[in-house]
């Protein structure tokens, strides 16, 4: 008992005399030094690690400013854990070599792996740079999918190289993946459902991001297209979720596909109105419509329909050549003024609705003082 007392005493002694001693305290400067170096100097490294990147990249402005926008902050990470690395390789035995090491790469691979997260999404919400990168007419739709597959790939892959650099067995992880995914697969029949619909949405592309479409449902503008769902955003601005099973297994209307808009209604004019400035009216009508840059002359109507309960009615049926809304308003607004310029010239007077009553016996209207004088 009184050895072991005195041997764990001594031990003591031992300790505190090796750290308080000469070499000990230099090592302990020495790491301290060269951590506050790499910790004030990170930015200056990262700078001109980023500006040799971008010279050998040799790219636009625009790629150059995405580039130390997703690795300015992983590299200064980087430079940090470098100079932990180091400092804390002076100070310790060579016994936590290893330990030190398997640390270092697995935060580089982690801070790469988040700045590469970074720079794909920045360029899946940017299709138009992207485009310009590759020199490619790129679809909408699919960048999102496909930007969001490669993310979860990247964070897949980073997960896969921390683990094999511990010494985990990956292969059995994969297996354990591969009975879990089938469970799994039992479990959320509806969400894969959901899953492949969003890909069969992709291929066959009924719709991009942007587009008008309407369902039986709902109508409005496509916002996202996910795995999962379909995010629509209403002519009220209310956001709706729709599953991508729904969408696949509905009849959809595409109205940004459609290359003219319709404009059709009928005109009523009065009974009273003479049959050949009814026939005038008709005509000048025609030849507005034709004549108008902003009209498809390919498919005009303007004929002498109906009689109707109220007058007469004429039929119009063109197109636009546009299909933007607000340009389609002020074109319709445009006609309709035409259309009234040419009523008023030829006399002829819009009809509306009305209503005519007949007594069997005629009125008689009684004077009012007649009345008091009859009562007296």
């Amino acid at each position: 008992m009184d050895y072991g007392f005195w041997s764990a005493v001594t031990q003591y002694y031992q300790l505190i005399e090796t750290a308080f001693s000469y070499e000990h305290g230099y090592r302990v400067g020495v790491s301290i030094a060269i951590f506050l170096f790499f910790w004030l100097f990170r930015n200056k490294f990262t700078k001109y690690i980023l500006y040799l990147l971008i010279k050998i990249c040799n790219t636009k402005a625009t790629t150059n400013e995405y580039l130390i926008t997703a690795f300015r902050c992983p590299l200064v990470n980087t430079i940090v854990a470098l100079g932990t690395y180091l400092a804390l390789r002076n100070i310790f035995p060579l016994a936590y070599d290893r330990l030190l090491d398997q640390l270092l790469r697995s935060f580089i691979v982690l801070f790469m792996a988040h700045g590469i997260h970074r720079l794909v999404k920045l360029y899946g919400n940017n299709v138009e740079e992207l485009g310009n990168l590759l020199d490619l007419n790129v679809d909408k739709i699919l960048i999102p999918f496909f930007s969001k597959m490669i993310r979860f790939l990247i964070l897949a892959l980073a997960f896969v190289t921390i683990c094999s650099n511990w010494g985990y067995d990956i292969n059995g992880f994969i297996a354990g993946l591969g009975l879990g995914g089938l469970a799994f697969a039992l479990a959320a029949k509806d969400l894969l459902a959901n899953i492949f619909s969003g890909m069969v949405i992709i291929a066959d592309r009924p719709f991009s991001i942007g587009d008008w479409i309407k369902t039986s449902d709902l109508e409005g503008t496509i916002e996202d297209i996910n795995f999962r769902s379909t995010k629509i955003r209403t002519f009220e601005h209310a956001l709706v979720t729709v599953p991508n099973s729904n969408l696949i297994n509905a009849p959809i209307i595409n109205f940004t596909k459609r290359e003219m808009r319709r404009i059709t209604f009928n005109l009523g004019v009065t009974y009273d109105t003479p049959s050949q400035a009814l026939k005038k009216c008709i005509e000048k009508i025609q030849h507005m419509l034709v004549q108008h840059p902003s009209i498809d002359n390919k498919t005009i109507f303007v004929k002498f329909d109906s009689f109707g309960e109220n007058g007469l009615h004429i039929f119009m049926y063109f197109f636009t050549k546009t299909t933007v809304w607000e340009e389609y308003l002020n074109i319709k607004q445009d006609v309709n003024f035409q259309i009234l310029k040419i009523l008023e010239e030829e006399n002829v007077s819009i009809a509306f609705p009305r209503t005519s009553h007949y007594f069997e016996t005629p009125l008689q209207i009684i004077d009012p003082a007649q009345s008091i004088l009859t009562k007296k």
